[in-house]
């Protein structure tokens, strides 16, 4: 689980199976190169899985695995502390996560 960007793919699979453009929409900041490497990572894993659909253009889906939902309290809590840090950091985490949300 090492990195930056798998908690972070992660808690954007919790909503539902994601096609890769989605998640990079979703993680402006990473670069397809490495979303691939992460995800590639993660089903090794066997915390995320991959579903090929025979299309054309080809269509491919990731979503969580029944092994890779068992991190969902380790990433709550992770949120939790997120939150928290915003507050003691910069007083009002509201208007951070405001302002991050009107970013996006």
């Amino acid at each position: 689980m090492g990195g930056k960007w798998k908690p972070l793919i992660i808690y954007h699979l919790m909503t539902g199976r994601k096609r890769t453009s989605e998640l990079r929409r979703l993680i402006p900041d990473i670069t397809q190169k490495v979303l691939t490497t992460q995800l590639r990572g993660l089903e090794k894993d066997e915390i995320v899985q991959r579903k090929v659909y025979s299309e054309v253009p080809p269509k491919v889906e990731y979503e969580l695995t029944s092994y890779g939902w068992g991190l969902k309290p380790a990433l709550d809590f992770l949120c939790y502390w997120g939150e928290e840090h915003l507050e003691k950091v910069h007083g009002d985490k509201f208007k951070v996560l405001e302002l991050l949300y009107f970013c996006e």
